[in-house]
């Protein structure tokens, strides 16, 4: 789920302030603590490889962002796929991958406990890849 900033519906619009709010962003239910992450990717990096061993392979947390700048394409378990460009907030629920096409930068908000542990495996991943 995306939607660029022009698309969220202007809720407040007074000299000065103007909030646009997209509703139903995603549930965060069952969820605790939440961790804010800044994200970047080089074009052509595609962190598929990096899940492997994790359930479906894929990324297990949910998260809700913004694409400060780039292209990615998201890819979900049942094959399909979406894009996240400059200017989107966007919400990818647990399994999905992401590749970027041009040099990205995100802004993630995720349930800490989860997302963890998928930075966790990746680490571990990289640091074997090394030895």
């Amino acid at each position: 789920m995306r939607i660029n900033k022009a698309d969220v519906p202007v809720k407040i619009d007074v000299p000065g302030a103007t909030a646009r709010q997209a509703l139903e962003f995603g549930d965060a239910t069952g969820y605790s603590k939440m961790a804010g992450e800044y994200f970047s990717m080089g074009a052509g990096t595609d962190i598929s490889g990096l899940l492997k061993g994790l359930e479906n392979d894929l990324c297990q947390s949910p998260h809700w962002g913004y694409m400060i700048e780039g292209h990615m394409i998201i890819t979900y378990t049942d094959g399909s796929e979406e894009e996240a460009k400059t200017g989107d907030l966007f919400y990818w629920p647990p399994g999905h991958t992401v590749r970027a096409e041009s040099d990205s930068e995100i802004i993630l908000f995720s349930p800490q406990h989860e997302h963890c542990a998928v930075v966790n495996h990746i680490h571990a991943q990289v640091a074997g890849a090394a030895s």
